[in-house]
């Protein structure tokens, strides 16, 4: 069984992909998720065996940004703080020089999966050609039990160490945001990558997100404050979702659609599964509620696209969620794919935007 924390949608026709393509082992030696570093070399090449080939050097001033779109806190009460202590990243303005050590980042990569962004991380190192060992790509966030963090390049590979949804990354993009605010980033990119239920199209097809909706399929996301509710847009980049997916197009076989997301506060009930511990509704109204979301432009079910659309467009970041699907929620609600199309259906998302990345900076060839 694929552990919690290593995760692994009629309209659009879609072509099998033959999965042994991308393996560089065989499934049989696929390792057990909750084994870290034999994954991650595992995952790192077949990684490796897909992504478009470009130039395998970087050089320090290689950057095709020149604009200077600074990171936005929308809290006037930051300014009179005397020192900010990002405790759940263990940092801190007094303890650390931010600006020194993330001035440079570009690129957020947030995911769920410690193991699968370590791999990412290390993926990027190669691809980016830098010259450190991947031996010295430490977690920055060492120090504490909530998230972990790799810096390679300009890019940022962040996970949670538990939990999921929104609770989870709401204060990770507090904290993340307070960092890249007072590291004085500009022309930051935030995605989040990972894995989501699909909405009446196949198992293993990557969804772009162009609008994060909540339970009623609207564009919305609602945090109470105080004793009010709130109530904020949710509104994804569209351009960069376009440009994610004209990215998707060089990768052979690749399967992708740009749709809406459902985020939900739970992944039993609140997602209308039959499965829990608790269920007060029937087949019949599951389905007539999935296919109402389906009419209304969802394709993909998953836990934080909402509040991370939410903060970041307040914020001035351009953010993007992309996500691949493990079932159809039409057929079932069980994901009872084997333990090798797991890990490469989970590799998808990093495939695309590791893509994206070296495009961004200009290294394909």
């Amino acid at each position: 069984m694929l552990a919690l924390g290593c995760e692994l949608d009629p309209d659009q026709e879609v072509v099998r992909t033959r999965l042994e393509d991308y393996f560089l082992r065989p499934p049989s030696h696929a390792p057990c998720t909750a084994c870290g570093t034999v994954m991650t070399v595992h995952i790192v090449e077949r990684m490796a065996s897909v992504i478009p080939a470009f130039n395998s050097s970087m050089r320090s001033d290689r950057n095709t940004y020149v604009g200077k779109r600074f990171v936005h806190v929308k809290n006037p009460y930051l300014d009179s703080m005397d020192e900010d202590i990002l405790y759940h990243l263990d940092l801190g303005t007094k303890t650390h020089n931010l600006p020194a050590m993330f001035g440079d980042v570009k690129f957020v990569c947030v995911g769920r999966s410690p193991n699968r962004m370590k791999a990412f991380a290390l993926f990027m190192h190669k691809e980016l050609g830098l010259e450190e060992a991947e031996e010295d790509i430490k977690d920055i966030c060492a120090g504490t039990d909530r998230y972990c963090m790799y810096k390679t390049g300009p890019t940022f590979s962040f996970s949670q160490r538990h939990g999921m949804g929104i609770p989870s990354i709401s204060v990770m993009l507090h904290e993340l945001i307070k960092l890249l605010h007072h590291a004085q980033c500009c022309d930051v990119t935030i995605i989040r990558i990972g894995t989501s239920g699909g909405i009446g199209i196949a198992p293993g097809t990557v969804v772009i997100t162009d609008t994060a909706v909540d339970s009623f399929f609207k564009p919305r996301f609602e945090q109470v404050i105080l004793d009010n509710i709130v109530t904020r847009s949710t509104e994804l980049h569209k351009e960069l979702s376009e440009e994610l997916f004209n990215c998707s197009k060089e990768i052979p076989n690749f399967r992708t659609l740009i749709g809406h997301t459902m985020c939900t506060y739970d992944f039993y009930e609140g997602q209308g599964r039959l499965d829990g511990a608790l269920c007060s509704f029937s087949r019949e109204k599951k389905l007539a509620y999935l296919k109402r979301a389906y009419k209304a432009g969802v394709r993909n079910i998953e836990m934080e696209s909402t509040v991370l659309a939410a903060m970041c467009g307040l914020c001035g970041l351009k953010a993007a969620v992309v996500c691949v699907t493990l079932l159809d929620r039409l057929d079932c609600d069980q994901i009872n794919l084997p333990h090798d199309v797991l890990l490469e259906y989970q590799q998808w998302p990093q495939l695309l935007i590791s893509n994206f990345i070296t495009r961004r900076l200009g290294l394909c060839d």
